[in-house]
C-alpha cells in the first residue's frame, strides 16, 4: 500500500439517510488523505432529497467537500461509474473508500488505490438499508442534523379558540413525545402590550424562531414530536394581519415538515382570552386553514367535538402515520 500522504480521497453513496457508519467512513478518509471528496448519489426516486443528505453530511463533516452527483442508473457499472465520478470531479482520485463489495472495482477502474471500511458492519452495526426498514430503531445512529430533519412530526392547526394547544399537549401525553409549544403566541402578547403594529419581519422572526424550537426538539426526541403550530399556519396569520402572504413567507414555510396534519373544528364555543380577535373572524380563518392544508399534499384529518373525541382520532391517526412512515422507502 503506497504513502496517502498528500492523497486525495473519493467516497460516494446514497447515504439514505446518513447514518454513524457512512461518518466512521468519511473520518477514516479524512485522517488519510489531505483532501476528501464525498458523492451524493441524486435519484429522483428517493423521499429523502440529495440537498438536504448532502446539506446532514457537509454539517457533520467540514473538513470535506460534499458534493451532489446525478444518478446514472448503472449501480453494477464500475466502468460507467469510474469515468462519470472521474469526469464529475475533474481528476483521477488516489485512493476510494467504500464499505461495499462495488468499491475495489470502481477504484481500479480509476487507477486508484481502495481501502475497505467496516464491511462486516462490526465498528459500527448499521446500514441504509437497515436504518431505512425502520428510522426509529435507528436514532441513536443519526447524527443531529438528521434526526431534526427526519423526525416525524404530528402538526396541528387551526384558527383562533378551537382548542390547538389543548389538543396539542394531549396528544404529546398520550403518544408518549415531547410537544413543541406555538412561538407566535408568546410574540403576540409582546406585542400587543408595546402597543406595536405587526409586520413583515415579525412574521419572520417567528417564522425562524418556530423552526429553531422545533429542530432543537427533534434532535432531542426519540423520534416522533408534536407541534402546536409550524410556519405554514405563519403564512396564514400574515395573511390575516398584513393581507398578503410574501414570497419570502412561503419560501421560509416551504423548508417545514410535516407528516400529519390535524386541524381542529371551529364548532366549540369562542372563548376571549384577552388577544385573540374575536369570533366573526374565526368560521373565515377556519376555511383558510383547510384550504392551505390541503394544498400542501400532506395527509390531514379534521377534529370535532369534545376534548376526548379529538383526542382519540388525533391519536389513532398519528399512530397510523408512525408505522407508515417509519419505513424510509
Amino acid at each position: 500500500m503506497r504513502s496517502l500522504t498528500g492523497a486525495r480521497g473519493v467516497i460516494a453513496g446514497k447515504f439514505y439517510p446518513p447514518h454513524k457508519g457512512h461518518h466512521h467512513l468519511i473520518n477514516t478518509a479524512l485522517a488519510d488523505c489531505t483532501e476528501v471528496d464525498v458523492l451524493v448519489v441524486d435519484n429522483s426516486d428517493y423521499v429523502i432529497p440529495a440537498q438536504l443528505r448532502r446539506q446532514w453530511l457537509q454539517a457533520e463533516h467540514p473538513g470535506a467537500r460534499v458534493h451532489i452527483i446525478p444518478d446514472i442508473g448503472k449501480d453494477d457499472d464500475s466502468v460507467a461509474w469510474a469515468a462519470h465520478a472521474m469526469q464529475f470531479l475533474g481528476y483521477a482520485p488516489d485512493v476510494v473508500y467504500s464499505s461495499e463489495d462495488y468499491g475495489p472495482n470502481w477504484a481500479h477502474y480509476m487507477g486508484a488505490q481502495h481501502v475497505m471500511v467496516d464491511q462486516p458492519r462490526q465498528v459500527v452495526p448499521m446500514s441504509g438499508t437497515i436504518a431505512r426498514r425502520d428510522i426509529l430503531a435507528a436514532w441513536d445512529c443519526l447524527s443531529p442534523s438528521v434526526r431534526a430533519g427526519l423526525a416525524l412530526r404530528v402538526v396541528i392547526v387551526g384558527a383562533e379558540s378551537t382548542g390547538t394547544t389543548t389538543l396539542a399537549r394531549a396528544l404529546a401525553d398520550a403518544l408518549h413525545v415531547p410537544w413543541v409549544p406555538e412561538v407566535g403566541r408568546f410574540y403576540t402578547e409582546s406585542i400587543l402590550s408595546d402597543g406595536g403594529a405587526w409586520g413583515n419581519e415579525d412574521f419572520y422572526r417567528i417564522a425562524h424562531l418556530q423552526q429553531s424550537y422545533e429542530a432543537a426538539i427533534a434532535v432531542r426526541s426519540r423520534g416522533v414530536i408534536v407541534c402546536d403550530t409550524n410556519t405554514v399556519a405563519t403564512e396564514l396569520w400574515q395573511r390575516r394581519y398584513l393581507g398578503e402572504t410574501t414570497s419570502h413567507m412561503h419560501e421560509i414555510a416551504s423548508k417545514d415538515k410535516a407528516d400529519l396534519y390535524v386541524i381542529t373544528g371551529d364548532e366549540i364555543p369562542f372563548v376571549q382570552d384577552g388577544i385573540r380577535d374575536g369570533e366573526h373572524i374565526r368560521h373565515e380563518m377556519h376555511q383558510w386553514f383547510l384550504e392551505h392544508i390541503a394544498a400542501t399534499g400532506v395527509p390531514f384529518i379534521v377534529v370535532t367535538g369534545s376534548v376526548e373525541e379529538r383526542l382519540a382520532a388525533a391519536e389513532q391517526a398519528a399512530r397510523d402515520m408512525i408505522e407508515r412512515c417509519r419505513v424510509v422507502r
